[in-house]
């Protein structure tokens, strides 16, 4: 189960593959700024996390609108992270937790998926500006959505 509403998020530290080469995304770098939405999916590639992906580029200006950022963590390599946004026009920002530190921490993990190794569940946090965890959901099945109206709800009572 995912970590619940209340708890201080866990700070991180991850790499993203971006076009001026490999930089870290740092969750506290949004503390005291704005508020974060984190995702949580487990592969790149797969239909139902481009789905998602792309239904959240799509949607990019009512997450800035309700003055949020959008984090997606995966267990991908930041290479293949940045592959799989160029070919479906992913804009946002994907982070890599290839040693699977944050998805222990935030309790997240999807034991053998397909029979190929942990990787993430699929999950959303909506992360305030104090760093406190103001939404959680952790999805019953990998081919199901969050609640992104519900996400969006939580962030409108943080404007």
């Amino acid at each position: 189960m995912a970590i619940p509403v209340g708890t201080k998020a866990p700070d991180f530290t991850l790499k993203s593959k971006q076009p001026s080469g490999l930089v870290d995304v740092k969750l506290s770098d949004n503390f005291g700024k704005k508020n974060t939405v984190l995702l949580f999916f487990p592969a790149a590639f797969t239909s139902v996390c481009t789905q998602e992906m792309c239904g959240v580029t799509s949607g990019m200006n009512a997450y800035s609108d309700l003055k949020a950022s959008v984090i997606a963590i995966s267990v991908d390599t930041p290479f293949a992270q940045e592959a799989w946004a160029q070919k479906e026009k992913i804009n946002l920002t994907l982070a890599s937790d290839l040693n699977k530190e944050v998805i222990k921490r935030y309790d997240v993990v999807f034991p053998m998926l397909a029979g190929v190794g942990d990787t993430a569940a699929r999950a959303a946090f909506v992360i305030d500006k104090s760093g406190a965890i103001q939404y959680s959901e952790q999805t019953p099945t990998p081919k199901d959505l969050p609640n992104f109206d519900r996400i969006k709800e939580t962030l409108a009572k943080l404007k």
